[in-house]
């Protein structure tokens, strides 16, 4: 499936044929610049790699540098591959923009969620914790309770639900409606929210 690489913009609402207040996310996707095309021949695979957001050259490497001269584009900062089925033969340099998409399409939306830090099983999990306070409880009220592991097994199993680092992780939306499509402004309205903070990048895929 073809795809672009966008940064989250932020949360706004508009209003649909029906009259609804509709929640969506603002994407700016692209322009991204073809920086590789691979084939069979010489990689094993057919691939486009497209690069986004432009970064100084003093913060780029050697080597990235000449990759990028050889595609005639400043350096990027985020560089991401996809299959080959933009329907049209795509050549170094080839500029992809949001108008490879169309409103009322459906497009899957990967980023990476919010980082929370260590958190405690009422935060990451749901718990409801001990008992409660009216119950001679006074300490416990967020605690994870009993793990169940007596002298046997003498250990906790792995993939218990316990305390521990929360967010961060690579997560993919699927289906979500484009909504509007706006090729000046390279803005993408896609409906409800998607994973990340103002600014993080996406991959949107069709």
């Amino acid at each position: 499936m073809p795809g672009i690489i966008g940064k989250k913009v932020g949360m706004t609402s508009v209003f649909g044929d029906d009259g609804k207040n509709i929640p969506c996310t603002v994407v700016e996707a692209g322009p991204c610049v073809v920086t590789q095309v691979k084939n069979v021949e010489t990689d094993g695979y057919e691939a486009i790699q497209l690069a986004y957001d432009d970064k100084k050259e003093k913060n780029t490497s050697k080597a990235l540098l000449c990759h990028f001269k050889k595609a005639g584009t400043a350096p990027k900062r985020k560089i991401v591959e996809f299959p080959n089925n933009y329907g049209k033969e795509m050549i170094l340099g080839d500029a992809v923009t949001v108008e490879l998409f169309k409103e009322g399409e459906w497009v899957d939306v990967i980023g990476v969620s919010k980082g929370k830090g260590f958190q405690g099983v009422v935060k990451r999990h749901g718990f409801g914790g001990v008992g409660g306070r009216t119950h001679g409880q006074h300490n416990r009220n967020r605690a994870p309770g009993s793990l169940g592991a007596s002298s046997y097994p003498s250990r906790v199993f792995k993939g218990k639900r316990l305390a521990g680092r929360m967010g961060g992780d690579r997560v993919k939306i699927m289906n979500l409606r484009v909504l509007k499509v706006i090729p000046e402004n390279n803005l993408l309205l896609v409906k409800g929210s998607i994973p990340g903070a103002r600014g993080s990048y996406l991959i949107i895929e069709g």
